[in-house]
């Protein structure tokens, strides 16, 4: 979680799979880091917290000014994971754009619409979200099944090619509103 305080960013994050000690001492070769320190250890994992140069200019700086929410980070050896959250596909462009302009190496994997296209539901019918929501709950999406399209459209009452077909657009229109850039 990133809290902004006057122009720092002090980010709070979890670690796994190494000690304290070599986390601090990674941190602080850092030419960024003002400070780190170790908040809490629970059973080997530290709650640890950075804050950063006012003149340092990197990813959190880039995602900050965007006003992008970090809602997770995994960090390796190869390089850092972040899945973000922000309120348009402008701020995700102004982070980019931004990252670029500071040589700041940066693969965006998959940017998802968090509302809907247009109006309730992903602009589905009551029908086919009723059928969905049912087939899902009842676990006909699970692997393996646990209810089959005979289940289910007995428990709506209409007949199996019925909620076959209902299921079948009901896909069709949620693929639309939240994978396909229009």
């Amino acid at each position: 979680r990133l809290i902004p305080a006057a122009s720092l960013i002090i980010p709070y994050f979890w670690v796994r799979g190494a000690r304290a000690s070599d986390i601090e001492a990674a941190f602080e070769a850092h030419r960024g880091v003002v400070n780190i320190e170790l908040i809490d250890d629970v059973d080997g994992e530290y709650l640890m917290r950075a804050e950063w140069e006012d003149d340092y200019y990197g990813v959190l700086t880039a995602l900050a000014r965007a006003n992008i929410v970090v809602l997770s980070g995994i960090g390796t050896k190869e390089g850092w994971q972040f899945e973000v959250r922000g309120e348009s596909r402008d701020r995700i462009g102004e982070f980019r754009t931004d990252c670029q302009a500071h040589d700041i190496s940066i693969e965006i994997t998959a940017v998802h619409s968090l509302l809907p296209v247009q109006g309730d539901g992903y602009d589905l019918t009551e029908t086919q979200r009723e059928a969905l929501v049912l087939a899902y709950e009842m676990g006909y999406f699970d692997s393996p099944r646990t209810a089959s399209l005979e289940e289910i459209a007995a428990e709506l009452g209409i007949s199996q090619q019925s909620l076959s077909s209902r299921i079948r657009r009901g896909h069709r229109r949620l693929i639309a509103r939240t994978l396909i850039a229009e």
